[in-house]
């Protein structure tokens, strides 16, 4: 009732309208207040009113912006999701605002993602950055442990919110967390007529993300946050699983109408709260635009597409046709020759087999391609799959197609062995590295049918149509090079042993092989897998992780450097 406190002579159907509750109920809340002594007989506040004031005024907040916000590809390539502009205005700006209108000066973020973005608002808000190093590895619930001494008596706000009425308060009874009135089928959380949160299983009400702790659910909070993170448990889910208990909400509710906020996890979120937001100009949604000659209103269901190790794809519809829009990911400008890439898909695009590319940049290398419907990858453990896209690896080698550049394994292991500018974290990396020269020096030696190559012949890259169309997508690591290259390739990728190695083999060659030239497959299965492993390292400094797939990489070139070695020692 603070309207009534700051304006006295408002009236009571005024007040009514302003807090948008009926004429009765405002009433009732008056006389309330009066009967606990509150405020008096003319609504001036009563000094046990001044008191309830001061020991329920939110003391601070924390907002949370560390995350990737992964679903709002392309824009997250340029900007965190917190600094996205709405009305010219950044969202987190808003809500910083915001809560300065209600004399909430402490103010915490927690930052992770393109923390340094957010610097700036040290010095324009005197706001305090907390650094999340773990944001891409845990989900927000380690960002609000990061900030625990932080919230009692405060608000915990998601960055990717605006909201169009301030929802904070210079006085708060009691603990929330916020609805929508929306209902949404996702949601397992009913607020109930008593304002109490309740488990539906679906249907429930939107989550807007906003919560309200006083002192003591502040302390519930931090308990659970240590327990959770000395236990590291749990740490994938959201922070509002520790509101959680049974069937209940520990919370009671703050409902608000659904057209009073905006959640921008998207570009198309964005797009539709403002239309003429800077950040709607995305150097990749120009490039769609331009090449497609369509209006960015145009594209639609955007999402990302979580394959590849080393890009940052979307999928998103236009005009009843599906695209794929390459963006390379971190750390990828030193792996890969964007103008070599371009190079290829001159050569070979017209090729029959090559996924439709409408679009390619060799400066930042953002390719444009048209998605091919009811396909699916090659399963390295079907055999029909596999002899199928073994002859048109096999195909493709018999065209002898030529680029100007080759890939140079023994360049490429030196080179990945620069960029991760430190030790490999495996022991014995030296003894292996030794025996891969010796291996590299062999196969220099050997008689070799030189063409273009893929090089990235992995089984995720051979693509069925449903019509049993095969295509043999993602050249950008292709140049010259032996053939036997790529079934060695196809092969670590695989991850097959020796049996499925040999059998790979006698499917791309139609028949028995020599053994020198099994031996020699055996060599590259060794050099590529130094390779790899050295490229999962660089990744890993990155802070990409790449699981069993590194250590068999490893592997491979540890147990199949002795192998040919034994055999050439004979």
């Amino acid at each position: 009732m603070q309207l009534k406190l700051r304006n006295p002579d408002i009236t009571q159907r005024e007040l009514a309208k302003e807090l948008g509750m009926s004429l009765g109920k405002t009433n009732h809340v008056l006389n309330e207040l009066k009967q606990t002594g509150l405020v008096d007989a003319q609504f001036a506040l009563t000094s046990t009113g001044r008191e309830y004031i001061t020991s329920h005024h939110p003391q601070q907040a924390v907002i949370l912006a560390a995350g990737f916000g992964m679903r709002m590809v392309p824009i997250n390539t340029e900007e965190p999701k917190g600094l996205l502009e709405v009305n010219q205005e950044p969202l987190i700006e808003r809500l910083i605002k915001q809560l300065h209108s209600k004399n909430i000066r402490k103010i915490y973020i927690v930052v992770g993602f393109m923390k340094e973005h957010y610097e700036y608002l040290i010095d324009k808000y005197d706001v305090q950055l907390i650094v999340n190093p773990h944001y891409h590895e845990w989900n927000n619930i380690y960002s609000l442990y990061l900030a625990k001494e932080h919230l009692n008596n405060s608000y915990v706000v998601p960055c990717d919110i605006w909201l169009k009425n301030n929802p904070f308060s210079e006085v708060e009874d009691q603990p929330w967390y916020m609805f929508s009135d929306h209902q949404h089928e996702d949601s397992h959380w009913k607020v109930t007529n008593r304002g109490t949160i309740k488990y539906v299983g679906a249907g429930g009400n939107k989550m807007v993300g906003i919560a309200y702790l006083n002192a003591e659910t502040g302390n519930r909070v931090k308990q659970e946050l240590d327990k959770r993170i000395s236990q590291q448990s749990r740490l994938d889910e959201f922070w509002e699983s520790l509101l959680i208990g049974g069937d209940r909400f520990k919370l009671n509710s703050y409902l608000i109408k659904d057209n009073q906020f905006a959640e921008i996890n998207s570009y198309e979120e964005l797009r539709n709260l403002d239309s003429n937001s800077d950040h709607l100009r995305n150097d990749a949604i120009q490039a769609i635009v331009n090449t497609l000659g369509v209006k960015n209103t145009e594209i639609h269901d955007i999402r990302v597409l979580k394959k590849g190790m080393t890009n940052r794809s979307f999928i998103f519809d236009c005009q009843g046709d599906q695209y794929i829009m390459r963006i390379p990911g971190a750390g990828t400008k030193e792996l890969i020759n964007r103008q070599q890439e371009y190079d290829v898909y001159q050569v070979i695009k017209d090729l029959p087999y090559v996924e439709q590319t409408l679009y390619l940049n060799p400066e930042n290398g953002y390719k444009l391609t048209k998605f091919i419907k009811h396909s699916h990858n090659c399963d390295p453990n079907n055999w029909k799959e596999v002899q199928q896209s073994m002859r048109l690896l096999n195909k493709m080698h018999a065209s002898h197609l030529k680029v100007d550049h080759t890939f140079d394994l023994r360049a490429q292991i030196n080179m990945y062995e620069k960029l991760r500018k430190a030790p490999s974290a495996y022991r014995d990396y030296a003894g292996v590295k030794r025996r891969i020269d010796q291996l590299l020096n062999y196969v220099d030696q050997l008689d070799k049918d030189w063409t273009l190559c893929h090089i990235d012949a992995n089984a995720d890259n051979f693509v069925f149509d449903r019509n049993g169309n095969e295509f043999l997508i993602d050249w950008e690591y292709a140049g010259m090079q032996d053939p036997d290259v790529d079934v060695a390739m196809f092969a670590i990728y695989s991850m097959y042993n020796q049996e499925q190695i040999d059998h790979l083999i006698d499917i791309y060659f139609g028949k028995s092989t020599s053994q020198q030239n099994k031996i020699k497959i055996y060599a590259y299965i060794a050099i590529c897998g130094l390779l790899w492993s050295n490229w999962c390292e660089y990744k890993q400094s990155l802070g990409l992780d790449f699981g069993e797939y590194s250590l068999a990489q490893y592997r491979y070139a540890k147990e199949y450097s002795k192998k040919v070695l034994k055999y050439l020692k004979g």
